[in-house]
């Protein structure tokens, strides 16, 4: 065994009594974030840089420019994660990094900088599983639940790029996950930006989408999320995912279809130039933008995407036996879809929690805590370490 590989091979025993300085990396699609977390649980710094003002133009993420800002970004938002945290590379146990999923380049940049990192330190290097860190989002904001020992629970994570569920389990120091639904198509929160975009709104669509939907009536549009079996494209989907599938390709359709019928694009392109002209805009400037009938559109999407979500976690939650469940991701932030899981699980007797608005959405923090199990197995990655861009989370 070289001196690298028995440096890398600390025992659970060793790490146990040391600081448990986490310092972990984030880049797997349009922000670059870094963060030191103690011990899996205590966050000294949580460092975000965002590119929304960049990929804004174009309703969407432009994969290169986002590759671009995170070589940018990645060294100043590390030092100041250090220093918030009043850190230094010496004081650090670890050095983690989101491997996968991602955007392909993106990744890479983190991972890139994460392995000269460790090897220059000759700190272990630990990979995470973007979706398990969204996960553990929720555990930093949940620590009780650490503290329960076994648990079982049935996790959503819901984001631009993901409509997922898990089958959770929590033993000791270990986390295991089984992917018991999956969305077919687009995930929850890519439906959000593209209907968001067709109306003239800004990016990304989600806030625009949930500050909107209060003023308009839920009902003025019956959109139905109809019943999905596996499709002929997707003969290599997990058997148990297609227990519990989604799909929001059609309700983005139907919204579409609506546009068109009631030809709502004039008004949209008025909205769209007079949002144009105010650089700083959000959802407050937009609202006296939208008539009733589009504010009817909005609202009537919101509430056919929540119910879908809702509907089919507690059906998978019931099916599968699950102690609680833990939502997470992006679309977690979104105020309808927080209040009607939290009153169906309180009719249900089910504990039921959220992450921090902040923690919702991708961060490093959430990455830090995903790797503390790790740190203390001795589960490392090797320095030749890539990124996997479909990387997939647990057993189907």
């Amino acid at each position: 065994m070289s001196q690298l590989s028995q440096l890398l091979s600390g025992a659970e025993g060793v790490y146990a009594q040391r600081s448990g300085l986490i310092l972990a990396i984030e880049s797997s699609c349009d922000e670059t974030a870094a963060a030191v977390v103690e011990r899996g649980r205590r966050i000294l710094s949580s460092i975000v840089a965002s590119q929304i003002a960049i990929h804004a133009p174009y309703g969407g993420v432009v994969p290169e420019l986002a590759s671009r800002e995170h070589l940018r970004n990645i060294v100043p938002v590390v030092r100041a994660a250090l220093d918030k945290a009043g850190v230094s590379f010496a004081d650090l146990e670890a050095i983690a990094v989101t491997e996968g999923p991602g955007l392909a380049g993106a990744l890479l940049v983190g991972v890139a900088y994460a392995k000269s990192l460790a090897f220059a330190l000759g700190k272990p290097l630990i990979a995470v599983n973007h979706l398990e860190g969204h996960i553990h989002a929720v555990l930093l904001a949940q620590q009780a639940m650490l503290d329960d020992g076994d648990m079982r629970s049935l996790a959503l994570v819901v984001s631009g790029g993901h409509t997922h569920l898990y089958l959770t389990r929590h033993e000791g120091e270990s986390f295991t996950y089984r992917n018991v639904g999956a969305t077919l198509d687009d995930a929850a929160g890519e439906a959000f930006d593209k209907v968001a975009k067709l109306l003239g709104l800004g990016y990304p669509g989600g806030p625009w989408i949930d500050a909107l939907a209060p003023h308009g009536d839920p009902s003025s549009v019956a959109f139905t999320l109809t019943q999905v079996k596996q499709k002929a494209h997707r003969p290599d989907a997990p058997k148990d995912a297609l227990r519990f599938p989604f799909s929001f390709s059609g309700i983005k359709t139907a919204v579409l279809r609506y546009v068109q019928i009631h030809d709502l694009y004039p008004s949209i392109e008025r909205r769209r130039e007079a949002l144009a002209a105010l650089p700083s805009a959000g959802p407050a400037a937009a609202l006296p933008l939208c008539d009733t009938r589009t504010l009817g559109l909005i609202a009537s999407f919101q509430r056919a995407v929540v119910d879908d979500l809702k509907r089919k976690t507690f059906q998978a939650a019931e099916a599968l036996g699950a102690e609680s469940i833990l939502v997470s991701g992006g679309v977690a932030a979104n105020r309808e879809l927080r209040e009607r899981f939290t009153a169906e699980a309180a009719k249900r007797g089910l504990p039921l929690a959220f992450p921090s608005v902040a923690l919702s959405t991708d961060n490093a923090a959430m990455i830090a805590a995903a790797a503390w199990p790790r740190l203390l197995t001795g589960g490392f990655a090797p320095l030749d370490l890539t990124a996997h861009a479909s990387l997939a989370l647990g057993s189907p």
